[in-house]
């Protein structure tokens, strides 16, 4: 079930956390290295992993190591879409994954890499292809962004819409599997690469995918996959009732489990890329579901749920 645990998502994108309030990411990393030792202490034996940045900058890295981030991690991550948003070539991974080990020797997994199909499908079955070529071999984990594309009638978890113009829509055409369940040409090649290959699919709350998700991903041979459990969605009713089918469904799979968002009244500002108030209170959660999930002893018991805290 759970095989690891991520600290944040993306911490240098402002998609994720807001630079405004935390422009030299002091705050972030006293929250990372807080919950990167609780993790190491209360859960001990569960790997701990560094939010995957993106963009791919090993000057974020030398920060988070000059302040004692690293530390407390057993590897760091990063995201790449370079035929989407970013700006190098599909062909430069091997350099941008260099970039990285010369910062540090800590292990790198690739944790969000994907294609979107927003001009062709004809281009994502290139650059998965292309992906698999460059990447297996060189990481030990590649997490495939993702298995569905993100409904039309949700938003996706962004902050500059605006900014990004008609490159927002592409957030919604990344998976392998249209919004009406039908596959992708490039879903089919995928199972070339498993299980070398895992996923990356975030699954909203009580999402109505997630069955179909677990039968896929057993289809194309996947044995890993990341996924999150959001902080502020534990405040919801029901939220650890929807956290315990989660990752019940999931247990055939090794899970990385992502643990991020500020619930709005948590943070110095209302707002789930905000800083917490108090960042013991996330690092709390991560404890607690990482005890729960990991199958430790101490593990938080039925009797002893998650209760919202301050509420």
């Amino acid at each position: 079930m759970l095989d690891s645990v991520m600290i944040w998502n993306e911490p240098n994108n402002k998609s994720h956390w807001d630079i405004e309030l935390d422009s030299d990411w002091a705050l972030f990393a006293a929250m990372a290295r807080l919950t990167g030792k609780a993790l190491r202490e209360e859960c001990p034996g569960v790997p701990r992993v560094l939010g995957g940045i993106s963009p791919i900058d090993p000057g974020f890295l030398r920060n988070m190591q000059g302040r004692g981030v690293l530390d407390e991690v057993d590897a760091v991550a990063v995201h790449g879409f370079p035929l989407d948003w970013n700006h190098w070539q599909i062909d430069e991974w091997p350099d941008k994954l260099e970039e990285i080990r010369q910062v540090t020797s800590k292990d790198l997994w690739v944790s969000e890499v994907g294609i979107s199909t927003f001009g062709a499908e004809e281009v994502q079955e290139f650059g998965l292809n292309r992906t698999a070529e460059l990447l297996i071999g060189r990481v030990p984990r590649i997490h495939w962004y993702s298995l569905f594309d993100l409904p039309k009638a949700w938003p996706a978890t962004t902050r500059h819409r605006e900014a990004e113009g008609s490159s927002y829509y592409r957030h919604f055409y990344m998976g392998l599997v249209r919004e009406d369940g039908t596959p992708k040409r490039a879903f089919h090649d995928f199972a070339r690469y498993t299980p070398e290959m895992g996923f990356c699919q975030w699954f909203h709350f009580e999402d109505h995918r997630l069955d179909d998700a677990v039968r896929l991903m057993k289809d194309l041979g996947v044995t890993y996959l990341r996924t999150g459990l959001s902080w502020a969605d534990s405040f919801r009713p029901g939220a650890l009732d929807w956290f315990d089918r989660q990752m019940e469904a999931l247990r055939d799979f090794d899970v990385t489990v992502t643990y991020c968002f500020t619930p709005e009244h948590k943070g110095v500002q209302p707002h789930h890329t905000s800083p917490p108030q108090a960042a013991e209170e996330f690092a709390q959660f991560c404890v607690e579901m990482t005890r729960r999930y990991s199958g430790q002893t101490g593990a938080v018991r039925a009797d002893q749920r998650l209760a919202p805290a301050g509420a």
